[in-house]
């Protein structure tokens, strides 16, 4: 149970690239390592899960936190380079109804 997370600040926005799984054991070290970006006003998040071979609920919820926090300080959520099997994970719970997600990688991280 392994995690990688490369954060890279930009002008215009905060780029994390997320590498191996996101579970309960390696779900709070992703909140940590993300969730200060999300505190500052009309933050920008742009979130690259193309190597993210496995997430469960946990790793769910601290996405539903990240959102909350940037959406109360005006910020916004983007989540690129979903496998098949994570975009379906937000599908199946609604996630992708209201999270800006979009399967394609942009411009790299």
């Amino acid at each position: 149970m392994n995690i990688t997370i490369d954060v890279k600040e930009m002008e215009q926005q905060t780029k994390v690239k997320i590498a191996g799984e996101i579970d309960a054991y390696t779900a709070p070290k992703l909140r940590e390592t993300v969730f200060p970006y999300t505190e500052k006003d009309q933050a920008r998040i742009v979130i690259d899960l193309s190597e993210v071979s496995y997430m469960d609920s946990t790793g769910l919820g601290v996405f539903v936190g990240l959102f909350k926090s940037l959406n109360a300080n005006g910020g916004t959520l983007q989540l690129i380079g979903l496998s098949e099997r994570l975009r379906r994970l937000f599908d199946i719970t609604g996630l992708a109804d209201i999270m800006n997600i979009n399967s394609e990688v942009e411009g790299g991280v």
